[in-house]
């Protein structure tokens, strides 16, 4: 078995006072994508670095307190490429992958445009700069997963209240319309939506009112994979009985026999 878990700890070091590490020592996980660590390789204690003697990787943002991306594996990574090559985005510490054998994991922080529309218009840069770099990654022949917080619910069951969240950032049409493109024009596998069709499986709450109370929340993280590998998928789950920040770690479990050297 293969365990992959993607988690927005929304701040390492904030995640890591609320449990993370421990929580990370006891679910037996063999890879673990995290974003938003809102901190510098300086800024993180070994622990942070490396959890339970896992080997660390990772891409942090210029801007101290803000974004960056890793991937925890018990196995050392063959190779790892750190950011997209574009400069944009490259600097906001959003993209991280390491190969192991066959398998390649990425873990990937896709840029939210909730806070203007400067920034939205930035998110849709990045859609168009990144759907052809999903296009090559499905077609170079291996095993692929992308973890991440892609900051798109993809259909009305993946939020809650879908009907007031129409024209918000997240669940534009445009939005929705290119993961759709991403799903059904070049192949990739939602896996979550594959294994559980009716099961809303929500993995952010918002801070305000009584959200994750009352689990109104959106589906926004995802393990998206290429075909072979997300057939491999067994089963997952959105880990609630602790809260590290204002997302659920998703874990997903892979019968997966293609070799990690």
């Amino acid at each position: 078995m293969l365990r992959i878990i993607s988690a927005n700890v929304n701040g390492i070091r904030s995640a890591a006072n609320k449990g993370f590490l421990e929580y990370l020592g006891k679910v037996n996980a063999d890879i673990v994508c995290v974003q938003e660590l809102k901190a510098q390789e300086a800024d993180m204690s070994e622990a942070m670095r490396r959890p339970h003697g896992m080997h660390g990787v990772w891409h942090t943002a210029e801007k101290r307190g803000y974004s960056g991306v890793a991937i925890y594996s018990k196995q050392a990574p063959d190779a790892v490429q750190v950011g997209l090559g574009l400069p944009e985005f490259d600097h906001e510490g959003r993209y991280v992958r390491a190969d192991f054998g066959r398998l390649t994991v990425i873990s990937l922080y896709l840029p939210s445009g909730s806070s203007s529309e400067d920034r939205q218009a930035v998110k849709y840069r990045f859609l168009d700069a990144f759907l052809p770099m999903l296009a090559d990654l499905h077609a170079a022949g291996r095993d692929v997963v992308v973890c991440g917080d892609w900051n798109i619910a993809h259909h009305n069951i993946d939020l809650k209240n879908w009907k007031g969240n129409l024209k918000n950032s997240g669940f534009l049409p445009e939005e929705r319309a290119w993961l759709t493109r991403v799903i059904e024009e070049l192949g990739w596998v939602d896996v979550w939506r594959t294994l559980y069709a009716e099961i809303p499986g929500y993995t952010w709450w918002s801070n305000r009112g009584q959200a994750y109370a009352k689990d109104v929340g959106w589906r926004i993280d995802y393990q998206m994979c290429t075909p072979a590998l997300a057939a491999t998928a067994t089963q997952a789950h959105v880990y609630k009985d602790e809260k590290f920040s204002d997302h659920a770690p998703l874990v997903v479990d892979y019968d997966y026999s293609g070799s990690l050297a």
